[in-house]
């Protein structure tokens, strides 16, 4: 539970019901490298579409299983509708009754790929900024998402 809503005195305490809701979502994958540009990685992310919010993240290679990883971490927000850009996983993975192409509806998400881009010079297409390690990487971009999208505190 969250520190600031912990009553200290003798309060029953509050009764509190999650419910991940998400009527649909953006997705993308945004390209980066790792030691060399034949080492690509790839951040596949998913954002609700009515508020611009990070819902889910993995990296990996741009393949079909990293994008089950993604798929898997959205199944509990019950997403009723998908928008994509033309990428083939999406057509192979998604439903598509559930699935709508093209960049009409993916315009926050590529915002906030540019955002991405823009505070993270790892992920610029022309760079001097790389990272030598996947973990490295990984962590680093992770870290942004955790502090901007997910409002946690990276330096305590």
């Amino acid at each position: 539970m969250n520190p600031l809503f912990h009553a200290s005195n003798s309060q029953p305490p509050l009764e509190v019901r999650l419910e991940l809701v998400c009527d649909a979502a953006e997705l993308d994958e945004q390209w980066s490298f790792v030691g060399k540009k034949s080492n690509q990685r790839w951040l596949w992310h998913a954002v609700d579409h009515a508020t611009n919010t990070v819902l889910a993240y993995v990296f990996g290679q741009r393949k079909d299983v990293v994008f089950k990883e993604l798929k898997a971490l959205l199944a509990p927000f019950n997403i009723s509708h998908y928008y994509t850009d033309d990428w083939g996983a999406y057509e192979r993975h998604i439903d598509p009754e559930k699935h709508a192409i093209g960049k009409t509806n993916t315009q926050k998400i590529e915002r906030k790929n540019l955002n991405f881009r823009t505070w993270i010079k790892r992920l610029t297409r022309r760079t001097i900024c790389f990272s030598k390690l996947e973990i490295m990487h990984d962590i680093v971009i992770g870290l942004l998402i955790n502090k901007v999208e997910f409002g946690r505190d990276i330096h305590a």
